[in-house]
């Protein structure tokens, strides 16, 4: 009974909109600037989580990644090396600093210093200090500086297997590191953003100088990544590098304290406990010591959580305000309506129609207008959406790839819902108060 007399109301609000069509279209007009505020809010809110939360993972890598330090001493980076042989579910990250250019140099950016500031000598990071087990720190002496020269210095990345799976970086040319090939006697190397900057503004020799190796190094750039770092990298694979470098150097006091030395950084998926004890006990029966090692689980999205809320309920109020403004200029449309159809609604009524019946016909033509409407927002902002990536895309690269959220459309399809049904409300109830008398003046 009840879906029956919900189809009688839908079937008779669908042939009230048809019959006042220029007045369905005021509706609407008035109502689609505040449903295609909430939708361009809600989507807007989702896309900048979605670039935010990208570009920390590019440095801090994707949201439930368990990261590791591990100091890059006592054989530490040849453990990590063998224990995550073969593995895809953990990548080991083995940094030390390289030279690319004349060997025997000063290099332009010298620290690997980001090349804005090069020839600003040490200024970008202070003098070089030395600290105890105490905490006693003083400036270490500076070495003999070496004559300048045709060279830049990067932070060089051995990798254990595919990081990208950890941290996503985004191709800008070329091609990433394959894992799968046999090693090669001329090391290929990836660069990101900065280093290849520095080697398009200075011409360099394309020669590599890496501590600790037998002999210099003639590498092959095969591509560039974003990688969201601000000072010159480039990823080589570990096994490519071990033909040049048998072991890793030792990180001590001095060398640590100004960048060289060799740090460890390991990215493992949720899940590999197991793996996480095995290399703590590897590493404590090395003479690693325990305190010095750190497993944390990112949890980027959970810091984050609180602004983009604020940022969202702010916006959302805006959009709201817009909102009402639509759902007033339906109840005046609807108001208007039902003072124009009196007679009908009293001969309906003396016919034998409920009063429920009645008020769920008006009502159902508000909500079918908004839905309307809501239609018609959601397709505006997943076409502008794609009009503004055809535009602006190439300049933000976080955004490359980004499709209309689903969220979006469902905020909007309720924002239409809700302003159908305020704006239908007293205009269906005052329908019902018709009294059946009203009919003798027709």
């Amino acid at each position: 009974m009840l879906s029956g007399k919900f189809r009688s109301a839908l079937v008779i609000g669908g042939q009230g909109i048809r019959a006042r069509k220029l007045r369905t279209f005021l509706s609407m007009v008035s109502l689609f600037l505040g449903v295609l505020a909430v939708v361009a809010v809600q989507a807007g809110s989702e896309i900048a989580e979605r670039a935010m939360l990208t570009d920390v993972e590019l440095q801090s890598g994707k949201d439930g990644t368990v990261r590791g330090y591990v100091p890059g001493e006592k054989g530490a980076p040849a453990i990590v090396e063998s224990t995550l042989k073969g593995r895809s579910d953990a990548v080991a990250m083995i940094s030390s600093n390289a030279i690319i250019g004349e060997p025997g140099v000063r290099p332009i950016n010298e620290g690997g210093m980001p090349f804005e500031y090069a020839g600003q000598g040490r200024g970008y990071y202070g003098p070089n200090m030395i600290c105890d087990s105490n905490g006693t720190c003083h400036e270490q002496k500076q070495p003999e500086k070496k004559p300048d020269g045709q060279a830049i210095e990067v932070n060089m990345v051995a990798l254990t297997g595919d990081i990208r799976p950890f941290k996503p970086f985004r191709p800008v040319s070329g091609s990433w590191l394959e894992f799968a090939s046999a090693p090669s006697l001329a090391p290929r190397i990836v660069l990101n953003e900065e280093a290849a900057k520095g080697l398009r503004q200075y011409r360099v020799p394309g020669e590599m100088t890496i501590e600790g190796a037998t002999h210099h190094v003639t590498p092959q750039i095969i591509g560039v990544v974003q990688d969201g770092d601000m000072q010159p990298r480039v990823y080589m694979r570990l096994d490519e590098l071990r033909t040049w470098m048998p072991s890793a150097t030792e990180t001590t006091n001095p060398n640590q304290f100004r960048g060289g030395g060799t740090s460890l950084e390991l990215f493992l998926q949720p899940g590999t406990d197991d793996l996480q004890q095995l290399l703590k006990a590897k590493l404590v029966g090395a003479g690693v010591p325990q305190d010095q090692m750190q497993f944390q689980t990112v949890k980027s999205k959970e810091r984050m959580e609180s602004e983009l809320r604020i940022m969202r309920l702010i916006f959302l109020g805006m959009a709201f305000l817009v909102l009402l403004i639509g759902v007033a200029g339906i109840l005046n449309v609807g108001l208007a309506t039902v003072g124009e159809r009196v007679e009908e609604f009293a001969l309906r009524r003396a016919v034998g129609m409920s009063r429920m019946l009645l008020a769920g016909i008006v009502l159902a033509e508000t909500l079918l207008t908004g839905l309307l409407t809501a239609a018609l927002a959601i397709g505006a902002g997943a076409a502008g959406l794609q009009v503004a990536l055809m535009m602006f895309g190439s300049r933000f690269p976080s955004l490359v790839g980004t499709a209309f959220p689903w969220e979006a459309g469902v905020a909007g399809v309720i924002a239409g819902l809700v302003a159908g049904v305020l704006g239908g409300l007293i205009p269906a109830i005052r329908a019902a108060k018709i009294p059946i008398a009203t009919v003798m003046r027709a």
